[in-house]
C-alpha cells in the first residue's frame, strides 16, 4: 500500500493528532483532578436531594388534599358530621396531657 500523500501532509496530520491527543490528555486532567471528582459528586448528591424532596413534596401535597377532601366540601365549607368529632377527640387528648401533666407537678 502506497502513501500519495505529501511529506507537507504527513507533517500537518501529525500536528492535528498531537493537537488533538494534548486536548484529550487535558480533559482526562480536567476529569480526574480531586476538585471536579468533588465537584460532581455534589452535584449528584444535590440532584438526588432535589429529586428526593420533591418526590416528599408531591407525597405530602397528596396527603394533604386528601385530607382536607375528608374535611371539606368541594365548595370549600367544612364537613361538620366529620369535623366536630375529630375536634372532641382532640379536645380531649389535650386535656388528658394537660391533667396528668398537673399531677407530675404535685
Amino acid at each position: 500500500m502506497s502513501d500519495s500523500r505529501t511529506p507537507a501532509q504527513i507533517e500537518a496530520d501529525i500536528v492535528r493528532r498531537r493537537e488533538r491527543l494534548a486536548e484529550t490528555l487535558d480533559e482526562i486532567g480536567v476529569r480526574v483532578h480531586p476538585k471536579t471528582i468533588i465537584g460532581d459528586a455534589r452535584a449528584r448528591v444535590a440532584a438526588t436531594v432535589d429529586q428526593t424532596a420533591g418526590q416528599a413534596f408531591v407525597a405530602v401535597n397528596r396527603v394533604v388534599t386528601d385530607m382536607k377532601g375528608r374535611f371539606v366540601h368541594s365548595d370549600g365549607a367544612p364537613r361538620l358530621e366529620r369535623v366536630v368529632p375529630v375536634a372532641l377527640v382532640v379536645v380531649g387528648v389535650v386535656g388528658v396531657l394537660a391533667l396528668s401533666a398537673r399531677k407530675r407537678k404535685a
